[in-house]
């Protein structure tokens, strides 16, 4: 602390002879001491400035000394005052009501007319010139790119300091500094940096990114981290109707629907670089919506955007982000194009949207340099694979990072490697460090070895009652080539040990040939899922659900030995082959039966014993992972289509294997981002089975009889309770993600989300299916005569975290036990 007064006085001095900066805060009222939310602040003579909150509140600085801050709103008079010192902060502004629009609500209000208003007029030639990114005028291009990915702790204050939290690591307090977006504290605690280079056709319609360095501060397995925060900060266009953010569709201020979303204000005109430009000002229309609050500035003969900066409301329904900024920055290269030089992104992570709550910066700063166009490359180029590991890349000299910066690190960040390094020594830090991977990702790690997931060590169902288990994986490295994992379960009611292992190699990382092996002995809920393959670590949620409505009485004990080999020859396209043995028989068959007759010797049997040999190929476009270890993390989940086909054939007579068959199946999941109306996820699955097989080898659509939201099972069905050979199932549900909540008054603050679904299912048994499992007694109906059907209404973000949804079935009453009405629930962090 005493470093920090010393150095403060130090820089004190220091901007006084060599640097000026001007840094000024507060809150605007009008007459009434009401605060007057998106105003308009600029440094006069400058172009810089800013735009108040919700709540009047503002804050901005410069690297020049300004005199003076002009303030201005529709129906208001406007503001000049003088600075008397550098930094000014808590300025209380009182605007006053223009004498010619005291009587009228409307400008009061803020709103500004649709009609007659020369900043839509502006607007409406910005669309008329609507440009994609400049690269995509030219057949190919190349530049260099440049990001910088940042964490900072905000809200630094004597409390903070002092908490027993921080008990050992107080000397990272050292090197606090302010944000010049809004004016709080800050401590920067984690940095990696980037270089690369960028390739693209727009003929081939190609296009290849290659790492030349990577440096981050303290941490060697961040991959994960950063492929986050990436993804957050995923590329967008201004000129899109539509920004994409933390999984939300974001109307943007230059969309066709901004003029019915926001008000839009002609602020004024100046003089950027050589180009004039004038300047708009824009805000939300209402509440609740995912919606910004900024400027731009737009040239008056190109109408191209030279400059824009947008911000988050913080009304707008949106989780654990008090803030988002983003400013872009344009560069002419002739008088049509224009290339984007500069991108910088930074959000307010916290738990509270209230002031003075403490967060995390998450900032990304993305630099753009030496654009080159038209230089042709063959489309082997663009498809060839990039070795993702490259030592030479993540340990480049300080050499190397001078010349490559396109911009200098400031002091903060240069501390921050020292400042990482540090604290991996320090027990309190680690203590947090171990706390936190726990939470994030169920597993307790020790040296070499993780242990869990803790999260599924109690389970319960009618077979075994309550149920523990324990696990654990081999861990040294996210990217280690090797990896074995293993559980052992106990019942207390049958009293009975299971277990489970395998192990997995990547034989080759550039073609990600994997091979992999297994063996587990468990009991399982059959039919929780459509699609299956043989996971020797899989096991339903369904099969030891805590909380369950019904019996859960029909398990089938399972022994399955597997051994797989996986190819990816493209980017996202896996291929594999997986050879399996297994048998299944009722976990109590005095509750349940798989019998059948032998066709052979017309024999009862109890038990299946099966040999198959599957082909499978998937497809993920759009894919995001992170590692180049055997296992990889997907930093997208949910953001992207799945499409999976898989061939299976059982071989009768190899390992006594009892039945000869074929299997098709194919699964397609979409993702739909609606614009403003909200996300649609599609499931749509087809499968048959080609020949005789008994009930245990049949597809049985699955229903859910837990009290949880469980996405691609039907909350009405009951186990069993559909049984087919040939199936056709779709599932729908649409978040609204609070649009219709944010109009109505009394909801309106309660961020509350609305979804809708329909589910429907489709499917044949044949006569000699059904009658090769006769013996069983087992009801076998499959929904033929008409698709089955239900609907669902639901509730989300309920206090942020809970989801509730009600299910209507649409037919098939007279089935045994049929439900007519459910309740279910989840429970989640979302954006």
């Amino acid at each position: 602390m005493r470093d920090l007064i010393l150095g403060g006085i130090l820089t004190l001095f220091s901007c006084t002879f060599l640097l000026s900066q001007t840094k000024v805060g507060g809150q605007v009222y009008d007459s009434n001491k009401q605060p007057i939310p998106f105003a308009n602040i600029v440094f006069v003579n400058s172009t810089i400035g800013t735009i108040t909150d919700e709540n009047g509140r503002f804050y901005m600085e410069s690297d020049d000394t300004h005199s003076s801050i002009k303030i201005s709103f529709i129906g208001f008079e406007t503001k000049t005052i003088k600075l008397t010192k550098s930094v000014t902060y808590k300025m209380e502004i009182t605007l006053e009501e223009e004498a010619a629009s005291l009587d009228e609500v409307v400008i009061y209000k803020g709103k500004t007319s649709k009609k007659n208003n020369p900043a839509i007029d502006i607007l409406k030639k910005i669309w008329d010139n609507r440009r994609e990114n400049g690269v995509k005028k030219f057949k190919q291009y190349t530049y260099d790119k440049y990001e910088k990915l940042e964490f900072d702790l905000n809200t630094i204050d004597s409390s903070l300091i002092n908490s027993r939290i921080f008990n050992g690591m107080e000397f990272i307090f050292n090197d606090v500094d302010t944000s010049r977006i809004t004016g709080k504290t800050y401590l920067p605690i984690f940095l990696n940096e980037a270089i690369s280079k960028v390739y693209g056709d727009n003929v081939l319609n190609e296009a290849k990114e290659v790492l030349t360095g990577n440096k981050n501060a303290g941490f060697s397995d961040n991959q994960t981290l950063i492929a986050f925060v990436k993804d957050l900060y995923s590329d967008y266009d201004v000129y899109d109707n539509y920004l994409k953010f933390f999984d939300k569709s974001f109307t943007s201020p230059l969309s066709r629907t901004g003029v019915g979303v926001y008000n839009y204000v002609l602020s004024d005109s100046a003089y950027i670089g050589n180009k004039w430009c004038y300047n708009i000002i824009y805000y939300p229309r209402r509440k609740n919506e995912l919606t910004f609050k900024g400027d731009f500035w737009v040239n008056d003969t190109t109408w191209a955007i030279k400059e824009i900066n947008l911000e988050i409301t913080k009304s707008a329904n949106i989780n654990w982000v008090k803030d988002l900024y983003i400013e872009q920055e344009f560069d002419v290269l002739n008088d049509s194009i224009f290339l984007i030089t500069k991108d910088y992104f930074q959000s307010d992570f916290a738990f509270s949207k209230k002031e003075k709550s403490r967060g995390v910066y998450g900032k990304r700063t993305t630099l753009f340099d030496n654009y080159k166009f038209d230089q042709k490359k063959d489309r082997k180029f663009y498809q060839s694979q990039v070795d993702p590991y490259d030592q030479d890349i993540y340990n480049r000299e300080d050499s190397f990072w001078k010349n490559a910066r396109m911009e200098e690190l400031n002091k903060d960040e240069q501390k921050v490697y020292k400042l990482l390094d540090t604290l991996r020594t320090v027990k309190a830090f680690k203590r947090l460090y171990n706390i936190g991977t726990i939470l994030a990702t169920g597993y307790v790690e020790f040296d070499g070895f993780d242990f869990g997931p803790l999260f599924s060590t109690v389970g319960f169902n009618d077979i075994e009652g309550w149920r523990l288990r324990a696990g654990g994986r081999t861990y040294f490295t996210a990217n280690d080539r090797w990896r074995i994992e293993g559980y052992g379960a106990y019942g207390f009611k049958d009293k009975k040990f299971k277990y489970g292992v395998s192990g997995k190699y990547l034989v080759d990382r550039k073609s990600r040939l994997i091979v992999s092996a297994g063996n587990r002995r468990d009991v399982e809920q059959l039919g929780a899922s459509l699609t299956n393959t043989n996971d020797v670590e899989g096991r339903s949620l369904a099969s030891s659900s805590i909380i369950a409505t019904g019996d859960n009485d029909r398990l089938t004990s399972i022994n399955l030995s597997a051994f797989s080999m996986q190819l990816e020859p493209k980017k996202n396209f896996t291929v594999g082959v997986t050879g399996s043995y297994r048998t299944l028989k009722p976990a109590d068959r005095s509750l349940f039966s798989l019998d059948f007759i032998d066709s052979e010797t017309n024999a009862l049997e109890s038990e299946i014993k099966q040999t198959e040999i599957a082909t499978s190929l998937a497809y993920f476009p759009g894919r995001k992972t992170t590692g180049y270890g055997v296992d990889r993390v997907t930093v997208n989940e949910g953001d992207f289509a799945t499409l999976f086909l898989n061939y299976g054939v059982g071989i009768k007579g190899l390992i006594e294997s009892d039945f000869d068959y074929q299997k098709i199946q194919f699964l397609y999941q979409q993702p739909w981002n609606i614009g403003g109306f909200g996300r649609l996820n599609s499931t749509l699955e087809l499968g048959k089975t080609f020949g005789d097989v008994p009930l245990g080898l049949l597809s049985v659509i699955p229903g859910n009889q837990t009290y949880l939201s469980i996405y691609n099972t039907f909350p009405l069905l009951n186990f069993y309770e559909f049984v087919t050979d040939t199936y056709a199932t779709l599932h729908l549900e649409h978040n609204f993600n609070g649009r219709i909540f944010s109009r109505i008054p009394l909801l309106r603050k309660l961020n509350l989300r609305e979804l809708v679904g329909i589910r429907g299912a489709w499917g044949q048994l044949s006569d000699e299916n059904i009658l090769l499992s006769a013996p069983s007694n087992e009801i076998l109906i499959a929904p033929e005569d008409e698709v089955y059907w239900e609907y669902s209404l639901g509730v989300g973000n309920i206090f942020k975290i809970f989801r509730i949804d009600f299910h209507f079935r649409g037919n098939y009453f007279d089935n045994p036990d049929a439900r007519k009405f459910g309740v279910t629930g989840s429970f989640g962090f979302y954006f």
